[in-house]
């Protein structure tokens, strides 16, 4: 979930911290991005028809891998160069959300059932999707994936992508979109939090309070409390502490959680668990391994050999294009002429995608 309704709030109150940019305008950049989110959009799209996958000979499921594969190419021909970020360990405040994921799951596969029963095509899609869920299993084939073609992972805690809680934990930029499919043509939305305080006039404190009072992952929030109130709040009283204070009067009006763990919240926003100096992994963007990725692909997958072997001649072909530089480093800075975004209101669509075509750089076949 990240931090609920915060794309619209900032695009309420803070819209020149947003911008808009075109995907190639990160050509030679190096871009963290949360693989679990994009392990569970390409469960969810890639090749999936209601309960129906693709799969490999064997039976199992072959779509994130079929995502992984073809999305990294489109981010190296573009000159990216992507390092994926899998969840690590989940913090303990964590485990109230997971429980509650658990249980929306559960539900939807009831749901689904019962849906499966009446022959009902459009709740069969819809429940379907609710059911997915990212296993390690996934999470092991992707970094088996990724390392054959050449791109580096790496294993830490509360880093994000469309989860909005990065800019909580302190990303000084931002990306949205980026792993949404060209077809989509969504252009990559950036955030820079430096801009996000000073529009919203407030420190980097106030900031994390307002996205506890929000709605996070790692407590609940207030009753009667959304992003508006929550801003208006803090511009008052400076701190969820004061709030309470002066809340307490009005009791009636908000319904404050017994036992509101916002202070450990608000430490494991600013204190993150990181890994130590010693235990930062290399990160190096190799050439791809050609014979294990056939293996991997074609023999143990039921990828098409044609289509993965003209894949490999584009991810060799793009790790000769990211090895120039960005043209900016060979002159002086510029002023950034990117105009932010303007508009009022950003609705926030959560990374939903409304295709579900298949990839043409996959193989295999539909699992009912």
């Amino acid at each position: 979930m990240g931090i609920k309704g915060l794309t619209k709030l900032l695009a309420d109150n803070a819209p020149k911290a947003m911008k808009e940019q075109k995907f190639e305008s990160y050509f030679g950049r190096k871009i963290a991005i949360d693989a679990s989110m994009s392990i569970y959009q390409f469960l969810i799209v890639v090749g999936r028809i209601g309960t129906e996958m693709l799969t490999n000979e064997a039976g199992e499921v072959t779509s994130h891998l079929q995502g992984m594969f073809t999305r990294t190419i489109r981010l190296l021909e573009a000159g990216i160069k992507p390092l994926y970020v899998f969840d690590g360990q989940p913090p303990d405040l964590k485990k109230q959300e997971l429980a509650k994921r658990y249980s929306r799951r559960a539900d939807a596969t009831a749901d689904l059932a019962q849906a499966v029963e009446a022959g009902n095509k459009e709740d069969i899609e819809k429940f379907s999707k609710r059911t997915v869920k990212v296993t390690k299993q996934h999470n092991e084939d992707c970094k088996r994936l990724l390392k054959l073609m050449g791109v580096p992972v790496v294993e830490v805690y509360a880093v994000a992508s469309e989860d909005m809680d990065s800019l909580t934990f302190g990303a000084p930029k931002f990306l949205r979109h980026l792993m949404d499919p060209s077809s989509r043509k969504i252009p990559v939305m950036e955030f820079e939090v430096s801009k996000i305080l000073e529009e919203l006039n407030l420190s980097m404190d106030q900031f994390i309070d307002l996205c506890i009072l929000s709605g996070c992952d790692y407590c609940d929030s207030i009753r009667g409390i959304g992003g508006q109130t929550a801003l208006k709040l803090i511009r008052q009283h400076g701190s969820i502490e004061n709030i309470l204070e002066n809340i307490n009067k009005e009791r009636f009006r908000y319904q404050i959680p017994e036992d509101w763990p916002y202070q450990e919240a608000r430490h494991l926003f600013k204190e993150p668990i990181v890994l130590a100096d010693e235990e930062e992994p290399e990160l190096k963007w190799s050439s791809p391994d050609e014979e294990g990725l056939i293996n991997f692909l074609v023999n143990e997958n039921g990828f098409n050999s044609d289509r993965v072997t003209k894949a490999i001649e584009k991810i060799k072909a793009a790790k000769n294009k990211s090895s120039q530089g960005r043209l900016e480093s060979f002159f002086k800075p510029v002023a950034n002429s990117s105009i932010p975004i303007k508009r009022k209101e950003t609705p926030d669509n959560n990374a939903k995608e409304t295709s579900a075509k298949k990839s043409k750089a996959g193989g295999g076949k539909k699992k009912k």
